[in-house]
């Protein structure tokens, strides 16, 4: 973890502004610090406001990039289990927020469909905790990414959805404990 460590970017970074989720430059030599680390991303505060950082900029931060497990494509024999896409979900975060999507509660489906091909689909509805949080694609594209790390998937398709609308007794106990609710 490296939340609260100092930087001074070594070179222009590609960031997402928090919560627009509008991408953006870094300037080379822009001071800032890291709030938060989890996921394989990075949230950091700098004069340009909140943005994540993929893990691939860990370097222009000082930082070496972790070996993260859901980077790895694991290998299961081609047979997906609704527990690996799960697993997967669990490392996605909102950058504003030290908890995974699923315990959130922002995930509320998942289904895995065999293909004639012997591939598998994975078909995933999730929400925000707002309708106007401009991060909802990045965060989509983020869970889909992670889901198409997993052996035996080739095709994944992250909708976001407004029904039923999101509220904080979605939130599961890890994630309330996390939060300090309870």
């Amino acid at each position: 973890m490296h939340e609260n460590t100092e930087f001074t970017t070594s070179r222009d970074i590609e960031a997402i502004q928090i919560p627009m989720g509008t991408t953006f430059t870094i300037p080379a030599g822009t001071p800032g610090v890291i709030t938060q680390s989890l996921g394989g991303s990075y949230t950091i505060a700098t004069y340009h406001g909140l943005a994540r950082v993929s893990e691939r900029d860990a370097d222009a931060l000082g930082l070496e990039a972790s070996e993260t497990e859901s980077r790895e494509r694991t290998a299961s024999n081609g047979e997906v289990s609704e527990a690996d896409v799960w697993n997967q979900l669990k490392q996605c975060y909102d950058p504003e927020i030290p908890v995974n999507i699923v315990d959130l509660g922002l995930v509320y489906d998942c289904k895995l469909v065999k293909k004639d091909d012997g591939g598998t689909r994975v078909e995933v509805k999730m929400t925000l905790t707002a309708p106007g949080c401009g991060m909802g694609p990045a965060i989509a594209h983020d869970a889909q990414s992670k889901i198409l790390t997993i052996d035996g998937v080739d095709e994944a398709d992250v909708q976001l959805v407004w029904d039923p609308p999101w509220n904080q007794n979605m939130i599961s106990e890890t994630g309330r404990m996390k939060l300090g609710m309870i």
